[in-house]
């Protein structure tokens, strides 16, 4: 069979990686794309580990991102989000990734497909899973994105050149309504659980938040305490699955749970509080303005996933929201939200504001960095002969 040779860029985003690919060298086909992506990252793997892979075993290491030509009027590239399983067979495309959103801009501009004039770039990004606009700007040396800087974000070590992110209109990415039942807070009924207060948001990505309490939790729990809650994960999972459903995402909690595991994200908040880091530092609830903790495709995060976290910040700015309520009281509605998540600080800022009987959500930004790993191409076996007649010609 042999192996194809596909060109490739290896990026770390945030506290993300993935492989990023032009479309012109894939297939149209989306099937034919599948069998490429679980090929290149190593899955299906029912060890875990994705060693025949460029994955890394966790869901925020096992990503795709492709770049193409804009079709929005306002975008200069078009970019697409594909999460691939680690165990199973199956790529999602129902959400994007904020962090891999902040290697977009870079990649533009290193491949060519954007030329920026001067010392600092605007890349404008179209993301086609939620139909959303998002402005990458940077610093760029010798017409090359920057990769040195002074910016140090949680989970990554070292610092780098800021990315900052601008999300325009981040509501209804995933639904059509920034909330989708109407309400700040609704009563869900979960099998197994009985009824539980939770807040179902979608600002660029479909989220529902729940208080760590009302699970019996501090709220400060570690990853690993998190993994090893045998009981608690399929908790959280009835409870994701019951807002799927809410939220017209899934028409069953089976459906929610086979066909749509990462969106919406789930994640529990509480009150700004002392907690661990993984860096074994402690971290003073003085310097957090809400505590949260989030899981994506039922893997409990590191970190936060970006967009989980864009969604919790708007969430917070909207009155009566189960993290509304567990967030410091501020001065100025307008100020950047500091989140406590298990690597540290992730400042996020959201822009929200009351229309009529609903709320609209303006904008919400935050940086990141980003850096290219590694540019070659990706060697992938891939059985099917339709997708390597596809591959061939593409």
């Amino acid at each position: 069979m042999g192996q194809l040779r596909i060109p490739a860029v290896f990026m770390r985003g945030g506290t993300s990686r993935a492989v990023v690919f032009h479309a012109r060298d894939l297939p149209d086909e989306r099937r034919s794309r599948d069998e490429i992506f679980l090929a290149a990252l190593g899955s299906p793997d029912p060890n875990g580990r994705q060693l025949d892979g460029m994955g890394g075993g966790i869901s925020s290491l096992s990503k795709v991102c492709v770049v193409g030509p804009p079709t929005h009027p306002d975008a200069d590239v078009d970019y697409t989000f594909a999460q691939v399983s680690v165990r199973e067979a199956t790529v999602h495309y129902s959400g994007n990734c904020g962090n891999m959103s902040s290697a977009i801009g870079p990649f533009a501009v290193d491949e060519g497909l954007v030329r920026p004039a001067g010392a600092r770039a605007t890349v404008r990004i179209h993301n086609t899973n939620t139909k959303k606009l998002i402005h990458a700007h940077f610093p760029v040396e010798d017409g090359r994105a920057a990769v040195d800087g002074d910016l140090a974000i949680p989970g990554v070590s070292g610092t780098g050149a800021p990315i900052r992110l601008e999300f325009f209109a981040p509501g209804g990415a995933s639904t059509g309504k920034l909330l989708p039942t109407g309400a700040e807070v609704d009563t869900l009924d979960v099998p197994g659980l009985g009824r539980i207060r939770a807040s179902l948001v979608d600002a660029s990505n479909a989220c529902v938040f729940v208080h760590a309490a009302d699970l019996g939790l501090a709220g400060t729990e570690m990853p690993d305490e998190l993994d090893r809650a045998t009981e608690l994960l399929p908790t959280l999972e009835a409870i994701r699955s019951s807002a799927s459903v809410a939220m017209g995402l899934a028409e069953t909690r089976q459906a929610a749970t086979s066909r749509r595991p990462g969106v919406p994200m789930i994640g529990f908040v509480s009150p700004p509080q002392d907690a661990p880091t993984l860096a074994g530092e402690s971290l003073g609830g003085d310097v957090v303005d809400l505590s949260a903790r989030m899981l994506s495709m039922g893997q409990p995060h590191r970190a936060l996933p970006l967009t989980g976290a864009l969604c919790l910040a708007v969430a917070a700015r909207i009155a009566g929201t189960v993290a509304h309520e567990v967030t410091r009281a501020s001065a100025s509605p307008g100020a950047d939200l500091r989140i406590g998540m298990p690597s540290g600080v992730l400042v996020v800022g959201a822009k929200v504001r009351r229309e009529g009987e609903g709320w609209v959500a303006e904008q919400a930004a935050f940086y990141r960095t980003a850096r290219r790993l590694f540019e070659g191409a990706v060697l992938v076996r891939v059985r099917s002969r339709d997708s390597r007649l596809a591959l061939r010609q593409s």
